[in-house]
């Protein structure tokens, strides 16, 4: 399961890079409201059943067909972390890990499995989240059937109600649970925690980290537990949300029929949360760890306050939104200069839940960059307060929220079940009334001429706190010079420097919208079994073409060019690595700055990246700016930028990198292993810092610039459109442009990869805490040529998944999300790996090794059971009857229907292939690649730990890692 580390305002306390809306407190009455629409002017959606059963239980069901015949299911239980006791840290989430272990009517162990013959995956569809406040259990049905429903309701009941805790079961759990909350160990929680702990000394929730502490778990008792659950699961705190697919009568019926039983009892109070102190001030702190990048948080706090969710206050609170994105957009503006003085920064406003707010002006440097970069970020805050912003700033903020608004209502009747679940979510939590897009729209317009620089100025001055005698903390790899006096020092000199005059946003109009004489035409099928259109025009560019209803003005985009990684060469391996950096450039005529301004309020963008044979862009649109998008993406590849501003940020990020290369055993698992799985082949092992500090655009355009110039392309249009008006625009854009050329080159040479003879036990080395280790057992298979070979392995996948979460998850209790992957290229000829992962405490490596090859040699001996198999085949079945149920799916099975028009057949003759699968099939499959002599073992484990002997070890064998002795 996974627990939420920080609530949701954490995201903006600790970063200050997103403006959150304030959350409602109840109406002055004795009785709060069910609802707070009850007490607001704005009109909740009608579209929504809000009801509450006798015994204080409420739900919310909405009908919903996007996708179709599909349902999401969310119980929400307001208790987390907050309401533990001191003595029970860590008790909610524990809780929540024993909903899975079994109930009344459901034995330990059931619950899953039973879910998982229906189609649902666990983790992907089957999950739960703890947080500070609330315990949310997720279930996504793939089917809208009548009777899974039910299912899922008896599941939840059973949760709510019914939980067994039993002693047994409690202690199998309680070292999942402290496997997670080891995994979590590391600098970047480090960094939170120390955070926390300077900005709010006096406030409960530092101490109250929804993991818990190793002490509170490892003493956790199954009466204790209980006794936990039992206080804070009661029908008033609880709230289920049914969306989807669904007949709403019948639904609010068997809600009712399901839980109207459950005994009301009076809900427990939250115990104090605290205090954020409103009189912090002057302070200085420096926090230091050799993985961090350097930052300076600038901070003050005030009271919370208490605002109605009313047309009257969203209007003020965009005018806040405003206000915090024009200078947000001075800051990134700043950012993109050819010296930039940061390499980031944000100014925001959040809520301490509620017991108070903070603003926090947060400045990303270079390393050894803070004062400069403290000085140019003030500068902006400063002068934004003091003077204001211009029309044309006020105007790009404005244009972006009327998009989205505009966007949001053109697509109300089409928004999936998750957008919904998330607006259900957002009145429970945020006591935000879930009104239609449409009325949004309608109060944007009725107030847009409110919306001047004045009014933003005011509504941001009684917003932000004022950044007087702020408290400062610096984090990074060095101390500043003069230590934390410095920082306050340099602050004080900050506010004291003359202001400057910044520069305003870009004004003109976008260059790139005629690209010479429209293409023609050269050839124009249509497919009928999935009517699917592709087209060729005369210059080489291919269009495949899917109109869809799915997504009511919604279109998705994405252009492949010939080249990508076969352009990367033992001798030269880091060829595409700057790839990504193509857009910070901007174009030959716009700045990425100018860009962002020029196109402000439309819903286009892009990005590209070197994957596989291609280089792939990518963007969503909708009809309205199908053509600027698409003059965009043709701006992007014939007239790139290659500015050497974009050099100085990707230089940045490589040096932030490597400080965080191995700095958890995560990362140094990633950024070693493609080395020694290739045999140390250039083109997948990581350089020397050096080599990418070396690298520029300007050598990128050396490199790739003929593929973007001549290179064939493939083009993918997915979603609500007029097939003929965008093949016009197709024909003005990327169909006017230089003839390319008309195949994707084979590149028989570059597709070569050979998979390192050496085999057994190597050790990686990670720089995170002394008791994380990772197993992990790779073998070579096989590329992704046979389409049954390749549905084989992915069943094979499916069910050692579930053999080694049965095994090292639950049986031994070693590891959080132990799994298994099978990965087959299309690219690299012959190349495939299947892996099996636990990470596991270090004293455990032993005993998880030979669980997992344990695993691993009894799939090869005997064929799978038959009701392991129907757990692993049936979410894989509802997978592929899913997957044209929304645009992206059909952007998967067309992008490439031209030039790779297999991967159409393979599609529609997967069902029938996965149901061939037998478990003999299996068992050979186990056999021919998953011999135990041919995997390479890769073990990562902390600097200092003693490393293995490379003999197999037997079950039997007790574990031979310990922690080192502290003398």
């Amino acid at each position: 399961m996974l627990y939420r580390a920080f609530s949701r305002f954490l995201a903006l306390a600790l970063l200050a890079l997103t403006i959150l809306g304030a959350p409602l407190a109840p109406a002055a009455a004795k009785a709060p409201p069910v609802w707070a629409f009850e007490h607001s002017d704005l009109a909740p959606d009608p579209a929504f059943r809000f009801g509450r059963l006798p015994n204080g239980m409420r739900y919310i069901v909405r009908h919903n067909a996007a996708p179709k015949g599909t349902a999401e299911v969310r119980m929400q239980v307001d208790a987390g972390s907050l309401d533990e006791r001191d003595d029970e840290r860590g008790f909610a989430h524990f809780v929540e890990h024993m909903a899975f272990n079994g109930s009344a009517h459901v034995p330990e162990g059931e619950m899953v499995k039973l879910l998982e013959r229906e189609g649902l995956a666990f983790g992907a569809d089957t999950n739960a989240q703890t947080s500070f406040e609330q315990t949310m259990y997720l279930l996504s049905l793939p089917r809208n059937d009548p009777k899974l429903l039910d299912t899922a309701l008896m599941l939840l009941r059973e949760t709510a109600s019914e939980l067994s805790f039993d002693p047994a079961a409690v202690t199998r759990e309680r070292g999942v649970v402290l496997s997670e909350l080891r995994d979590g160990q590391g600098y970047a929680l480090d960094n939170s925690k120390d955070q926390m702990a300077f900005l709010y000394p006096a406030a409960h929730f530092p101490g109250r980290l929804p993991i818990g502490t190793v002490d509170s778990l490892t003493n956790a008792t199954a009466a204790a537990l209980k006794a936990f659950w039992a206080r804070e699961y009661v029908p008033a705190k609880t709230t289920l949300i049914v969306v989807g697919d669904i007949d709403a009568d019948a639904v609010e019926a068997a809600i009712r029929a399901r839980f109207a039983d459950w005994p009301a009892r009076a809900p427990a109070k939250r115990p104090a949360q605290g205090r954020v102190l409103v009189d912090q001030q002057g302070a200085a702190h420096v926090h230091l760890d050799p993985a961090l990048s350097e930052r300076v948080t600038v901070s003050r706090h005030g009271r919370w306050r208490k605002e109605p969710d009313t047309a009257e206050n969203r209007r003020v609170a965009l005018l806040r939104q405003i206000g915090y994105g024009v200078i947000n957009r001075r800051l990134l503006r700043l950012s993109r200069a050819a010296q930039p003085p940061f390499r980031g920064a944000g100014l925001g406003t959040g809520e301490v839940f509620h017991i108070g707010r903070t603003t926090n002006l947060v400045i990303d440097t270079a390393e050894n960059g803070w004062r400069t970069g403290l000085l140019a970020a003030a500068q902006v805050y400063r002068e934004a307060l003091a003077k204001g912003f211009t029309d044309a700033e006020v105007a790009e903020q404005v244009a972006g929220a009327r998009t989205s608004i505009e966007n949001a209502a053109a697509s109300a009747e089409t928004r999936s079940n998750d957008a919904l679940v998330g607006a259900a979510l957002h009145l429970l939590r945020d006591d935000k009334v879930p009104t239609t897009p449409a009325s949004a729209l309608e109060r944007f317009n009725r107030h847009a001429a409110s919306f001047t620089p004045a009014a933003v100025l005011a509504a941001l001055r009684a917003d932000a706190i004022p950044l007087e005698n702020p408290l400062i903390r610096f984090q990074g790899r060095t101390a500043p010079d003069g230590g934390a006096a410095a920082l306050t020092a340099a602050w004080n000199e900050d506010i004291r420097a003359p202001l400057r005059t910044s520069s305003g946003a870009s004004t003109g109009t976008f260059a790139y919208t005629d690209f010479g004489t429209p293409g023609t035409i050269a050839a124009d099928t249509t497919r009928a079994d999935i009517g699917l259109r592709e087209i060729r025009f005369t210059n080489g560019v291919r269009l495949n073409l899917k109109r869809t209803d799915l997504e009511t003005d919604s279109v998705l985009v994405r252009l492949h060019i010939d080249g990508g990684e076969m352009l990367d060469t033992r001798d030269n391996p880091t060829a595409t690595e700057m790839t990504a950096m193509i857009p910070t450039g901007g174009l030959g005529k716009h700045s990425q700055d100018d860009l962002q301004s020029l196109l402000a309020g439309r819903s286009v963008g892009t990005n590209i990246a070197s994957s596989g044979d291609t280089f792939a862009l990518g963007a969503s649109t909708t009809r309205r700016d199908l053509e600027l998008q698409l003059q965009l993406l043709a701006a992007t590849i014939s007239d790139p930028g290659w500015r050497p501003s974009a050099d100085v940020v990707y230089h940045q990020s490589m040096t932030s990198f490597f400080t965080r290369r191995d700095a958890t055993p995560a990362a140094a698992l990633a950024n070693t292993l493609p080395a020694i799985l290739s045999a140390g082949d250039p083109r997948f092992t990581i350089q020397p810092p050096e080599t990418y500090q070396a690298l520029t655009l300007a050598r990128l355009k050396a490199d790739i610039g003929d593929r973007l110039a001549h290179g064939a392309i493939e083009l993918t249009l997915v979603g609500d459109l007029d097939p003929d008006a965008a093949i016009a625009m197709v024909a003005r854009t990327l169909g006017a442009l230089p003839a390319r050329e008309e195949d994707f080159r084979p590149y028989a040479e570059a597709r070569q990869r050979s998979f390192t003879p050496t085999r057994g036990l190597t050790v990686i080395r990670h720089k995170g805490a002394a008791n994380q280790a990772i197993v992990r057992y790779v073998w070579p298979t096989t590329d992704d040529s046979d389409p049954v070979t390749a549905i084989g392995l992915e069943l094979l996948q499916e069910v050692t998944s579930i053999e080694v979460l049965d095994t090292v998850r639950e049986a031994l209790g070693k590891a959080y999300s132990p799994g298994a992957a099978s990965s087959l290229s299309r690219v690299w000829r012959g190349w495939g790996t299947f892996s099996v992962n636990a990470s596991v405490d270090l004293a455990d490596v032993a005993a998880t090794r030979a669980a997992i090859e344990r695993t691993i040699t009894d799939l090869a001996a005997a064929p799978v059971d038959p009701d392991i198999l129907t757990r692993a085949r049936a979410p894989m079945r509802e997978r592929l009857a899913n997957m044209l149920k929304t645009n992206a799916g059909w952007l998967a099975l067309t992008e490439r229907a031209q030039s790779q028009p297999d991967r159409i057949e393979r599609y529609q003759k997967a069902r029938e292939r996965l149901d061939a699968v037998t478990p003999a099939d299996l068992q050979a499959l186990a056999r021919r690649y998953l011999a135990p002599d041919q995997a390479v073992i890769a073990l990562v484990l902390p600097e200092g730990a003693p490393a293995p002997v490379s003999a197999p070890i037997s079950p039997a064998a007790p574990a031979s890692y310990a922690l080192p002795r502290k003398d």
